[in-house]
């Protein structure tokens, strides 16, 4: 008889403390973003995926087409050509691929860049139905934030 009371009293001891955590809880703010319709601002140090950035100047990429980020990346996941046009001096950005799905957000890439041409993205939404969805054209999207700038302007 004695333990049916202890453990009586235990539990509803247990129920009061639990109510008072959450009552202490329930006044104070909301921290629940309402996600679709709210977002969270990502912090400065975010590390996305990598996206090339635009010359101030003329839109064009900053990339050199060095490779220097295509070897020091340890997953082997960016992929970039360029070509030469006649009477030119430096090559031009044709083609950057980045396959999202083997990258390891490790940064070498971005270190490597000795011209500033990559930085990490701020983008942190990404979702897709097939693995195709997440091999990234960086050129083209880089292509397209411009135009966007542009016309927003």
């Amino acid at each position: 008889m004695g333990t049916y009371f202890k453990d009586l009293f235990g539990g509803t001891w247990s129920l009061i403390v639990g109510l008072a955590i959450t009552i202490k809880y329930f006044f104070y703010p909301v921290v629940t973003v309402q996600y679709p319709r709210a977002t969270l601002k990502m912090p400065p140090r975010f590390r996305g995926h990598i996206d090339l950035v635009a010359d101030p100047g003329t839109g064009a990429p900053k990339c050199v087409v060095c490779g220097m980020c295509q070897r020091g990346c340890p997953s082997g996941c960016i992929t970039l050509s360029g070509e030469k046009p006649e009477g030119a001096k430096k090559k031009i950005l044709t083609s950057y691929q980045l396959d999202f799905t083997h990258c390891s957000l490790c940064g070498l890439c971005v270190e490597s860049c000795n011209f500033g041409a990559i930085d990490f993205s701020k983008e942190y939404n990404l979702a897709g139905p097939s693995r195709e969805a997440y091999v990234f054209d960086l050129l083209t999207r880089l292509k397209e934030r411009t135009t966007n700038v542009d016309n927003d302007a």
